[in-house]
């Protein structure tokens, strides 16, 4: 019988991720090899989490986080994370992962990037994943709470959208 509950338990489909909630707990590691979790690594600042669940997702990832950093350039009150969910069997070459994207990442943007192992999937229904390919990014205020989400390819009025939105939120 406990066995039964448990599977069901497990079956619980995740609820996904709305704006206004506080964003669940994320954790990982920097590409300098300390550990990440977010939101608290980000509390006090507008932050823009730039998930993806593919290699492929890695370019509308980086399209938008230079867009964002281009428009954002040294603000001390916000800042942004890109976030590779890696599951299944690749888990397995997280050093040759990691090292990869270490020699791919100039070192100042090392604190910028968090790998993450495992879990993935309540992840991809927190963010209701379609396409693996697509990016999935999240922008939280000061405080952690999800202001905005956005999926799919790099898009340039995605972009626009989401410049306004955190400068609204940015502190001043």
């Amino acid at each position: 019988m406990i066995p039964l509950l448990m599977m069901t338990l497990a079956l619980e489909p995740t609820p996904p991720l709305a704006v206004g909630e506080p964003l669940p707990t994320l954790t990982g590691e920097y590409l300098t090899k300390r550990k990440a979790s977010l939101p608290g690594d980000a509390h006090g600042k507008v932050a823009l989490l730039l998930m993806g669940f593919s290699y492929n997702s890695r370019f509308p990832v980086e399209r938008f986080a230079k867009e964002f950093e281009k428009a954002f350039p040294a603000s001390p009150g916000i800042t942004f994370f890109e976030v590779p969910l890696i599951g299944g069997m690749a888990r397995m070459a997280a050093p040759f992962i990691d090292s990869g994207m270490r020699r791919g990442t100039p070192r100042a943007k090392h604190e910028n990037v968090i790998t993450v192992y495992g879990g993935v999937g309540p992840w991809k229904q927190r963010l209701s994943v379609r396409r693996e390919e697509d990016a999935h990014l999240v922008l939280i205020d000061p405080q952690g709470i999800v202001r905005w989400i956005y999926r799919g390819g790099y898009d340039e009025p995605a972009l626009k959208q989401l410049i306004e939105e955190t400068r609204k939120l940015a502190p001043e």
